[in-house]
This record gives structure tokens, C-alpha cells and sequence, in this order.
């Protein structure tokens, strides 16, 4: 899987703390990044991919395509927005914002 962001991902995501941002590129790598391969091979197949519980993937209420991951629950409250989108080389993934709950006011 291939990642990208958004200006308002790396606006967000200069703002979190160099712990925080560490954090979440653990998580991204040790995690996510393995989950979304398997999210790509599995709907690629034409079955639906059920994301591991731990990262607590869902659809954000509100905005079609566009899904939540929560990176952590306690301190911070992490949480990151992200879609999919289809390139000439392939499924990316668009990371999209980064932060507390309040990401979600503009996702």
C-alpha cells in the first residue's frame, strides 16, 4: 500500500507532539500499513476485508469514502482520517487529518 497526505494532514500532524508523532508511525507501521495490504488483496478479490479491532476503523458519519483509525485512547486522544483513492499504480492510501476528536469537524 502506498500512503499520501493532505495539506491538512501535514499541517495537523506538525502540530502533535515529536511523542505523539512517533506514536503514530508505530502504530502506521507495525499495524496499519500491514492491515491496509490486506484490505487491498482482500477487496480486490471481491470480499469484504474486516479491519483487526485494535485500530478502530470505521466510517466517519457524515462523509462518504472517508474513514477514521483511532491511534490511541488515552494520551493523546489520537485519531486520523484517511480514504482511499485509485491511481495509475495503484490503491493509496490519503491520509487526510490527524489530532483528537476534533478532526472530525472537517474531516
Amino acid at each position: 500500500m502506498k500512503f499520501e497526505t493532505t495539506p491538512g494532514f501535514d499541517s495537523d500532524y506538525k502540530k502533535l507532539k515529536p511523542d505523539h508523532q512517533a506514536m503514530f508511525k508505530e502504530i502506521v507501521g507495525q499495524k496499519f500499513a500491514p492491515a491496509c495490504d490486506e484490505y487491498s488483496a482482500t477487496t480486490s478479490a471481491g470480499q469484504p476485508y474486516v479491519w483487526p479491532k485494535s485500530l478502530r476503523v470505521k466510517g466517519v458519519v457524515g462523509a462518504s469514502g472517508i474513514l477514521e483509525m483511532t491511534w490511541s485512547f488515552a494520551s493523546p486522544d489520537g485519531r486520523a482520517t484517511f480514504e482511499f483513492i485509485t491511481k495509475q499504480d495503484g490503491i493509496y492510501c490519503r491520509w487526510r487529518r490527524i489530532g483528537d476528536h476534533g478532526v472530525f469537524r472537517e474531516p
